[in-house]
């Protein structure tokens, strides 16, 4: 009798604190996940929209190509989109990867046009504060839409 008793003792069941630890940890590891997915997403919206901003422009050129004016364009781009018979869904593609619509406006030269997003400018900004400060004149601008070469 006394060996099975020795026998039982000697299995140990897991303990509360052992358990709250383990899931602490698994919490941990979630959220440092979490976090880093976040901005994942925010870089996918980002290049959604990169994406879709020039889709809009070429496509929208290649109409004033064809004869449709600046004013028209930027007036009812969705029309102009979904008559080129390149776009399936001219409404989704009028949207920025954060759902909120694309901007039209007429460059200062008059004879064209741009594009652009409020969301995606503003992380576009927010990404652009959080690199350093270059002291060389190194660095690449981007180009701009406005070219008022006439």
């Amino acid at each position: 009798m006394k060996i099975s008793k020795i026998k039982n003792r000697k299995k140990k069941a897991i303990t509360l604190l052992e358990i709250m630890i383990v899931i602490f940890l698994i919490g941990l590891i979630g959220s440092v996940i979490g976090y880093n997915v976040k901005g994942s997403l925010e870089e996918g919206k980002a290049f959604r929209s990169e994406q879709g901003i020039a889709k809009i422009k070429d496509i929208l050129e290649m109409e004033m190509a064809n004869g449709a004016s600046v004013d028209q364009i930027i007036e009812n781009p969705g029309f102009y989109l979904k008559n080129s018979g390149l776009v399936a869904d001219s409404n989704k593609l009028l949207k920025d990867g954060w759902n909120q619509p694309c901007v039209f406006s007429k460059t200062k030269s008059g004879n064209t046009f741009s594009v652009t997003s409020a969301a995606w400018k503003k992380h576009k900004d927010k990404k652009q504060a959080k690199l350093p400060k270059q002291e060389n004149s190194h660095a690449v601008e981007e180009p701009q839409d406005d070219s008022d070469e006439d």
